[in-house]
């Protein structure tokens, strides 16, 4: 796996240093889940625009890796293609959750 990562990787990247703004944070681990939530509420809420961070759990291994790639992938698709995710996105968590069997973790933070 760091082989991989270091070919596509120019360097270790931190979310904590990154000031962008996004409508959708997807992590893959429930540590860093909670240290992204952790860090967006630290932050001085300046527009108000919200961002979902959503946790799909992603075992570190190859196999694990390229199934949860085919998952993120497909869940943003279906994100992308809501007309309203605002209001669309808790229901099609749980769609996911059914079809692939895993626990989504799932959270609303505002910049």
């Amino acid at each position: 796996m760091l082989d991989r990562n270091k070919r596509i990787k120019p360097r270790p990247e931190r979310f904590q240093n990154c000031k962008d703004l996004f409508d959708l944070i997807l992590t893959c681990e429930e540590r860093v889940y909670d240290q992204v939530v952790e860090d967006l509420n630290s932050r001085e809420q300046e527009t108000c625009q919200p961002v979902h961070v959503i946790n799909v759990d992603i075992q570190d291994n190859h196999e694990e890796a390229t199934l949860g790639a085919f998952l993120i992938c497909e869940l943003c698709q279906c994100i992308q293609h809501t007309e309203d995710m605002e209001n669309e996105i808790e229901e099609l968590l749980q769609e996911f959750e059914e079809k692939s069997g895993r626990t989504f973790l799932h959270t609303v933070c505002f910049y």
